[in-house]
């Protein structure tokens, strides 16, 4: 949000009471006087007005997570162990997900409480690559290569998918990398030739690999250079 909207969304300041606290250089955002209306504020932000604090701010948590199966992408869930319980950190309930997983499939995810971050990374204009493993029921042929890179017509959303790059690993393997998140997108796109999945691993998002020290379950906290060079 920028920063006069911010201010003027707040009870104590007009328009004209927010011109002149910027003007007057009496705000500050983290810690630096702006004069600028346009300066971004986001929730993490910590709003001074002279000595009075106007937002608090909180620090922003990202996490790289290996999912194991049998877990949910969620944040509760009534039956099911959801990812959120393999979490052993403060305040979870201000984390989400970025980018779910179905039930039985595994590897990276990845969990802020960042908002913005996160739509960036999962909405479809940015088109961020994914990239999984999978493993069929039947053998996978050239066929395949070619149609994936075509796309293919979901009648139920009346849409053709993007163009996906996929690269045969042996018989009934491939690695597959798709720039969507459709409802069981791989599934659905292996189930045009008939051909069961029967395991899916994420191995990458937006070029982050999911780290191989972490074990399915476990997590750690993204670098700094990883933040920045997803968002």
């Amino acid at each position: 949000m920028r920063l006069d909207r911010f201010l003027s969304n707040l009870p104590r300041f007009n328009r004209k009471d927010v011109r002149l606290a910027l003007a007057g250089r009496r705000v500050t955002v983290d810690g630096q006087v702006t004069s600028d209306p346009h300066h971004d504020v986001r929730e993490f932000s910590c709003v001074q007005f002279d000595d009075e604090v106007l937002q608090p701010g909180k620090p922003a948590r990202y996490f790289m997570l290996h999912k194991p199966a049998g877990c949910v992408s969620a944040t509760v869930d009534p039956q099911h162990p959801t990812v959120l319980d393999l979490l052993h950190e403060p305040d979870k309930h201000d984390l989400h997900i970025a980018g779910r997983l179905d039930f039985n499939t595994t590897g990276l995810m990845l969990i802020t409480n960042d908002g913005q971050w996160s739509r960036r990374l999962t909405l479809p204009q940015t088109k961020l690559p994914k990239v999984y493993q999978v493993e069929t029921e039947q053998l996978i042929d050239e066929r395949y290569i070619e149609k994936f890179a075509a796309g293919f017509y979901f009648a139920f959303e009346d849409i053709t998918t993007q163009p996906a790059r996929l690269t045969l690993l042996g018989p009934r393997s491939a690695r597959l990398e798709i720039v969507e998140g459709r409802y069981h997108q791989v599934k659905r796109m292996f189930g045009h030739f008939d051909n069961k999945v029967l395991r899916l691993h994420r191995e990458s998002m937006a070029g982050l690999t999911l780290d191989p020290g972490l074990e399915p379950g476990q997590y750690r906290t993204l670098h700094p250079a990883e933040i920045v060079a997803l968002g």
